[in-house]
């Protein structure tokens, strides 16, 4: 008499690959063949290019221009095996930027591919959706969204230099895990130039449907923003206290929760 492996009602909780079973010392031949989809559903994420001008038009309609750029990786090979390229604008692209005429804005955003096109195909124009609101409430101006080819999150910094942007934030595809090809990440720094280091933004991670959800990550972004602007400060020294109530400002939650 088999017996019910105990394992199994835990499934319905977490995406992590437990349960799994086995077929003799092996695992069950459906669970290989998972395993394999979700490997390729990764590799094609990494190497999917990114559709910038998919994404000018859905923009425009939200009101927001933009213009698009390049880093100093010329292609997806050299990107990989170069991060230090993707970090910084080549320089027909820092020459445009330049010459595009934008004025100084309080908050530059920033839309790269990095490691996960897919994940920014699918994840940024309803995170910025959900975003423009709190915007709206705190009164920053908006420079120009820039569409950022081969792009590691340090690019950011370069690019909000050269426009002046007293904020930048990124929104890029993060490293894609074996259950989330699609997950979104946003980085924040204040006074953005190119010698910032790691720890002076802030990250928000994982978002997603499946994880953080669009407007409870727009909501966490807009309360850094407020912050970020209040002590003239990101980084380490920016503790995420949004969830306490106490230290909501103008910005309080609209909807918190999955989407």
């Amino acid at each position: 008499m088999n017996r019910p492996d105990a394992w199994n009602p835990l499934r319905e909780f977490t995406a992590a690959r437990i349960a799994l079973g086995r077929s003799g010392a092996s695992l069950p031949t459906r669970e290989v063949l998972n395993f394999g989809l979700a490997h390729a559903r990764a590799r094609d994420a990494i190497h999917q290019p990114f559709d910038s001008e998919g994404l000018i038009s859905p923009l425009a309609e939200l009101g927001l221009s933009s213009l698009t750029v390049h880093s100093a990786a010329a292609d997806r090979h050299i990107y990989l095996n170069r991060p230090d390229l993707g970090r910084r604008l080549n320089d027909e692209s820092r020459a445009d930027l330049a010459a595009s005429g934008a004025r100084p804005a309080d908050l530059l955003l920033v839309i790269g591919d990095g490691l996960s096109s897919y994940a920014v195909q699918r994840q940024a124009l309803p995170l910025i959706r959900a975003l423009l609101p709190y915007l709206q409430t705190l009164g920053l101006s908006l420079a120009p969204v820039v569409l950022a080819h081969q792009s590691r999150v340090a690019l950011g910094d370069d690019i909000g230099e050269t426009l002046r942007a007293r904020a930048v934030a990124i929104l890029i595809g993060e490293r894609p895990g074996l259950s989330s090809p699609d997950s979104l990440g946003v980085y924040l720094t204040w006074q953005p130039h190119r010698q910032r280091l790691e720890s002076e933004r802030n990250c928000i991670s994982n978002i997603r449907p499946e994880g953080l959800g669009y407007d409870a990550a727009a909501f966490k972004l807009a309360w850094l923003l407020e912050q970020a602007f209040l002590r003239r400060l990101t980084g380490v020294r920016l503790k995420d206290e949004s969830d306490n109530p106490a230290l909501h400002g103008r910005v309080k939650p609209l909807v918190i929760g999955k989407d």
